[in-house]
């Protein structure tokens, strides 16, 4: 814990005051790690569906993935993905505004990365230091023995190697049955997995995740996952990993 603290406080640069995300990863590194330099975010952070920061969005403005809105905004950084808004970060760019993108995370020792090189950015160290050791203590129960599982997303697609919900599925000691092809109705009847991860159902009728009501489906024991901890790979990842391994 002192090593990371102190490669922490090497790396932080001056603290950025007034701070913009336009991604909705970024989005939650920033409300996490620093909500006061929190200018605006994207109107997906206060989603509780799709984001693990939702709370910490209220009262925080939001703002298109445009470069003037940004501009007005005045922010001394910048806080992007990988991909999305090309054009707008180019523009800002062209305008001398400080830009950084946030690789997305796709494993719990890349997600100590990420948050390291967020901490770093915003200039908050040790918040980032105590986000990863909370992370470490939710991820300190050892793992079941492994049995297999089938995590199934929207519209029958499953998890491929390499994938965050591969990693969280292994960490609570499950062994993911999926290929990263979709599982239609008949081949899940026909080769029923001996347990279904799911997306926590939305509070809405969705013929997304009309399948899994199905009465073929219906004797297959399941766990439910929120999307928000997963969609974006963060120290909030490590909330999906309880619930699989009960």
């Amino acid at each position: 814990m002192r090593i990371l603290l102190a490669l922490l406080l090497l790396a932080a640069p001056a603290q950025a005051r007034r701070v913009v995300s336009l991604n909705l990863c970024s989005d939650q590194y920033l409300l996490l790690l620093a909500p006061e330099q929190a200018v605006a975010v994207t109107f997906l952070a206060a989603d509780p569906a799709l984001s693990a920061m939702a709370p910490q969005a209220a009262g925080v403005a939001t703002v298109r993935a445009d470069a003037e809105a940004v501009l007005r905004l005045a922010p001394d950084l910048v806080l992007a993905g990988d991909w999305g808004a090309p054009a707008a970060l180019a523009a800002l760019e062209r305008r001398g505004v400080k830009i950084r993108r946030l690789a997305p995370a796709e494993d719990f020792p890349t997600i100590r990365a990420r948050t390291i090189e967020a901490a770093a950015l915003l200039g908050e160290p040790q918040r980032g230091a105590a986000a990863i050791a909370a992370m470490d203590a939710l991820l300190s129960t050892p793992a079941s023995p492994p049995h297999d599982a089938l995590a199934l997303q929207p519209r029958g697609w499953t998890s491929d190697a390499g994938s965050l919900m591969r990693a969280v599925m292994q960490q609570a000691g499950l062994h993911d049955l999926g290929d990263g092809r979709r599982w239609d109705l008949e081949k899940l009847a026909a080769n029923p997995p001996p347990l279904l991860v799911v997306p926590q159902a939305p509070g809405f009728p969705s013929l997304a995740t009309e399948m899994l009501h199905h009465p073929a489906l219906a004797a297959i024991p399941r766990r439910a996952v929120s999307p928000a901890l997963v969609l974006c790979g963060g120290p909030w990842t490590a909330g999906a990993v309880g619930p699989l391994a009960r």
